[in-house]
């Protein structure tokens, strides 16, 4: 291969991967500013565990006090900053951390908790499990997750419609 043929075919690798890198940042972008109420490059603290699920990131409570222990400030404030929440979330989404389960893992989790295989689960047994086990959902995060997976007639989890919606996206 000629030195042109070569030096073109490095250009195109590092074009292509600059645009990968400008189209997560976009994304990353556009997630914080969707929270920064007050246009100001800053987000509440508490919004940015919301903003990272968003981008199909799923880390545990744990693991997000982590990365918020890295971008907040040395006096914290309740605020985080745009320009040091961008290198962090690029490096994240670069490295593929974080994603979220497999549709089949999610269907076997809930099928888990179905125990007499109704293709349901109700609000109660959907309360007891976000609660009681495992890492515990917050009362704010347990209702969040009702008004959006509870079916308003039925009053129970049709857990069969939801992985595709959680599954890994592919970009």
């Amino acid at each position: 291969m000629s030195a042109n043929a070569e030096n073109d075919n490095d250009n195109k690798k590092k074009d292509n991967a600059d645009s990968i890198v400008a189209e997560i940042q976009k994304k990353i972008t556009d997630a914080f500013d969707i929270f920064d109420h007050e246009s100001n490059k800053t987000v509440d603290v508490r919004e940015v565990g919301t903003i990272i699920r968003s981008l199909n990131c799923c880390p545990s409570e744990a693991e997000l006090h982590d990365m918020l222990a890295e971008i907040e400030e040395e006096e914290p404030t309740g605020y985080i900053r745009f320009e040091k929440f961008l290198p962090m979330m690029t490096k994240v989404l670069l490295e593929r951390r974080y994603k979220p389960y497999p549709e089949d893992q999610i269907l076997k989790a809930f099928q888990v908790l179905d125990i007499e295989s109704k293709g349901y689960l109700t609000l109660e047994e959907l309360s007891k499990c976000m609660t009681e086990d495992g890492e515990p959902f917050t009362q704010e995060e347990l209702e969040e997750m009702i008004s959006a997976a509870v079916d308003p007639d039925k009053k129970v989890v049709l857990y069969k419609d939801y992985p595709p919606m959680l599954a890994v996206e592919d970009t």
